[in-house]
């Protein structure tokens, strides 16, 4: 199909298109003529491209579950199953994240302070800002 067939049923731009094209998450060929193609099976590419950017994936994750996919045939069930386990224990590990980080906000908003520099319950003597700049006890966690 035509770039502009594949915009129409995944209602994305050509633009669009192109884009996902150069980070490698369809690989069109081409006509003698110079002009791309693209397969059925691209429709379910983009869609999923859509679908896992709207759950956060980065798109080097996205090109690295996709990567997993055939070229040039339809994703079946057991395709699309190896795939979803990979998406859960990405969004598993966010959601620890996120639930991490409100704890931590309820706390220390909590204690009344509202500041890390002299936080006795969080930050006593400011030792986070001795380890750099940033976001010290989020990123100490990302580590572990």
């Amino acid at each position: 199909m035509t770039i502009g067939d594949l915009a129409a049923r995944t209602g994305m731009s050509v633009s669009a298109i192109r884009f996902y094209e150069a980070k490698g998450l369809v690989q069109p060929f081409r006509t003698s003529g110079g002009q791309r193609r693209f397969l059925r099976s691209d429709i379910r590419r983009l869609s999923f491209a859509l679908i896992a950017q709207q759950l956060g994936l980065t798109l080097p994750q996205i090109a690295g579950e996709l990567a997993g996919l055939p070229q040039g045939r339809t994703p079946t069930q057991a395709d699309w199953k190896r795939i979803s386990k990979g998406i859960h224990r990405i969004l598993d590990a966010r959601i620890a994240e996120l639930k991490r980080t409100r704890d931590v906000l309820d706390n220390c908003i909590g204690c009344g302070c509202l500041s890390l520099k002299r936080c006795a319950l969080y930050n006593p003597d400011d030792k986070a800002g001795k380890a750099g700049a940033g976001p010290r006890f989020v990123i100490a966690r990302r580590k572990d």
